[in-house]
């Protein structure tokens, strides 16, 4: 597993002052409470041992890309973290990561979804991912095909969606995701008319270190960060 360096937690501390700071004026400008958004902490390039920095730090949510990957992480930190699993989940690894974590945020295909089904123990909570751009390197429903996913999803009787979760394209400039977030709201506000009480689309997992700031003007719930907290 790459890791791109070796974390000191006094500089983790001092990024993630930093980092609430900056959403706290996000949250000012859009007229948000600093309180409904969530920090994740992105580990995709953190060593297993690298984890004791963030704890330090006072970072307990973390997020994992890969399944083999998170359950080395919750095996050797167990409950100092709250683990998501933020990337593309295979059906097959369905099974081995649904008890290690409170939330998954890429679901999006029918086999995930039928796996989710067979193997939740009750009822389960589930991020919807949706391609807005519809870029053929990335994953995630269209946007036009969602409704018709979700019809699909009606077969479950314990997989919910609670939310909605996107990546927008590479952008030179921040403001240049500002329509994609803008449009993941506008999506999970017309869903939340359609499909309650089944589903509840409040959740949105959007922005990275590159755009965290506009994401949380247009509505995210929780922000996915990496090279802001640790370089």
């Amino acid at each position: 597993m790459a890791q791109l360096i070796a974390l000191d937690p006094e500089r983790v501390r001092a990024n993630l002052a930093a980092v609430r700071e900056r959403i706290a004026a996000a949250c000012s400008r859009a007229g948000r409470d600093p309180s409904d958004v969530e920090l994740l902490a992105a580990t995709k390039y953190v060593a297993v041992e690298e984890l004791g920095a963030l704890a330090d730090a006072g970072i307990t949510l973390i997020g994992e890309n890969i399944a083999d990957d998170l359950a080395e992480k919750r095996a050797r930190w167990g409950d100092r973290f709250t683990y998501d699993f933020i990337g593309h989940l295979q059906s097959r690894k369905a099974k081995q990561v649904l008890p290690l974590v409170r939330l998954i945020h890429s679901v999006e295909s029918e086999s995930v979804l039928r796996q989710l089904e067979r193997h939740a123990t009750g009822e389960l909570a589930v991020l919807l991912e949706v391609n807005l751009a519809q870029e053929a390197s990335k994953y995630g429903v269209d946007p036009g095909a969602v409704d018709g996913f979700l019809e699909h999803a009606e077969a479950c009787e314990k997989v919910r969606f609670a939310g909605l979760m996107t990546m927008p394209p590479l952008a030179t400039e921040p403001d240049q995701a500002r329509p994609f977030f803008s449009a993941l709201r506008e999506l999970a506000e017309r869903l939340e008319r359609n499909w309650a009480p089944k589903h509840d689309f409040s959740a949105l997992s959007m922005g990275t270190s590159q755009d965290f700031e506009v994401a949380v003007e247009e509505g995210a719930t929780v922000l996915r960060l990496g090279s802001v907290l640790y370089a």
